[in-house]
């Protein structure tokens, strides 16, 4: 089944639930590269760094991609992924930062595939910033996990804004949320014109609502929009993930563009009126969140997954 929404019947139907709760490419230096999928679909993995501008790049493994800066002011790191890939990034982030220690590293939310590789950075990293709740919101996840894992948390926390100046780049991180958790920042390297959005936006593949993680995929439709609406027209994004290749295809790029921004939107508001169109319909939970429906505009994203469907349903019946 095809499901068909409108920006325009959206809005005029979720004026409540709001008040309750174009593929874009850039011409950058240097390949862009696919991230690698979530840990399930890749047994195997390949450790990429990728330049991009003003001594910024990007590093794909195994899990959410890694942003880091090195300059003549220091090292700064944004993400950490897993232990193993973690390791494989430190080492390579070596070579390029002349054995420096990592001076800043940046959680951009508590889940394991951005946080997991903390305890690589211990004795290398001098401090690890996130946003307030998420040490809170990593526990929790790690004290319900099904094999609980190692956790370093952020020492450096903060509710709206942080700031720090590095050699001649200037990084601000701002908490856009509730999204994709309830945690989550979005950090911009001001001089270079990079935001890196973390998993608040998705490249053509299907979404995680986390509902016990705070999430709310109502906000995060305006999420996107404020977004796109605070950095430059022209700001390059870097994404947490999106849709790996095939044998023979190039996978999708995490490399971004403002258009891409706002398709997250569009896509996070056909999920949305999907699900409300479901319930309404007198349809149950296990029959909404086991669905395989696509959503038309959004077909190569893939069918509907359970990850998407189960957090937005809890939150549109008021769980």
């Amino acid at each position: 089944m095809t499901f068909r929404v409108t920006r325009r019947r959206f809005l005029a139907t979720s004026g409540a639930a709001m008040a309750a709760a174009s593929l874009g490419r850039t011409r950058l230096l240097g390949a862009q590269t696919p991230a690698s999928p979530p840990p399930a679909q890749a047994p195997t993995w390949t450790p990429i760094f990728t330049p991009l501008r003003r001594n910024i790049g990007y590093f794909t493994g195994r899990g959410g991609t890694i942003g880091y800066l090195v300059n003549a002011g220091g090292v700064l790191v944004v993400d950490s992924q897993y232990p193993d890939s973690a390791k494989a990034f430190l080492a390579g982030l070596a070579d390029r930062s002349s054995h420096r220690p990592v001076d800043v590293l940046l959680n951009t939310h508590h889940h394991v595939d951005h946080t997991g590789g903390n305890p690589a950075f211990k004795g290398v990293t001098k401090t690890i910033v996130a946003q307030t709740r998420v040490p809170a919101l990593q526990k929790q996840a790690n004290d319900v996990a099904t094999t609980p894992t190692e956790q370093v948390y952020a020492d450096t926390t903060f509710d709206e804004i942080w700031n720090h100046a590095m050699g001649d780049e200037i990084v601000h991180a701002r908490t856009f949320t509730p999204a994709h958790t309830g945690g989550d920042i979005v950090v911009y390297f001001e001089r270079a014109n990079i935001v890196h959005v973390g998993d608040l936006v998705w490249n053509g593949i299907q979404t995680f609502v986390d509902r016990p993680g705070g999430a709310s995929a109502v906000n995060w439709i305006p999420v996107c929009e404020r977004i796109a609406s605070t950095y430059p027209k022209d700001a390059v994004y870097l994404c947490g993930h999106a849709k790996p290749g095939k044998p023979g295809e190039p996978g999708l790029p995490v490399v971004l563009a403002q258009a891409d921004v706002l398709a997250m939107r569009d896509y996070l508001t056909a999920l949305v009126e999907h699900v409300r169109h479901e319930m309404a319909a007198g349809k149950s939970r296990d029959e909404i969140v086991s669905s395989t429906d696509v959503l038309a505009g959004f077909e190569a994203r893939g069918p509907l997954t359970k990850r998407a469907l189960e957090g937005t349903y809890d939150e549109l019946a008021g769980r």
